[in-house]
């Protein structure tokens, strides 16, 4: 973790760009880009959640957070050359939802910037439910509205 604004640090999970990554262009293949940031939402859920990720939320706490919006804008291209360190904030918290902002940087670089939107369901049933009261409780301190 690393910056801090409005008493909280900035999360931040570093992915390791490699060869197998890119694409002729020889700078990250497009489909990757999601990927490395639901990896880093991930790692912002396990650091939060004591080790808990969206596995463990799924099997042991029977809490489901399916995406039900994705969006990216991309600035620079991402290689191998650099760590790519994803800042993830989470934006937003309603009452059945969860909206993340994810920026990747390399070397300082901005190279993508998106948000993610989860909602929250019974994971054995499928249906919606409300924020669970011990997330609302871990989220509602950390969030970090767009331009904080």
């Amino acid at each position: 973790m690393d910056g801090t604004t409005g008493g909280h640090p900035h999360f931040e999970h570093e992915i390791r760009v490699t060869w197998g990554d890119c694409d002729p262009a020889k700078i990250a293949y497009t489909a990757r880009i999601p990927w490395f940031a639901l990896d880093a939402i991930n790692a912002w859920w396990e650091t939060h959640l004591g080790g808990d990720g969206w596995f463990q939320m799924e099997l042991d706490r029977n809490v489901g957070t399916p995406f039900v919006h994705m969006s990216l804008d991309f600035s620079a291209p991402i290689t191998p050359r650099h760590r790519l360190i994803c800042q993830v904030d989470p934006i937003d918290l309603g009452n059945s939802s969860i909206r993340f902002r994810v920026l990747g940087r390399q070397d300082g670089v901005l190279c993508f910037s998106g948000e993610f939107v989860c909602v929250f369901i019974v994971a054995d049933s499928f249906s919606k439910q409300p924020v669970p009261s011990d997330i609302r409780t871990i989220v509602e301190p950390l969030l970090r509205p767009v331009g904080a």
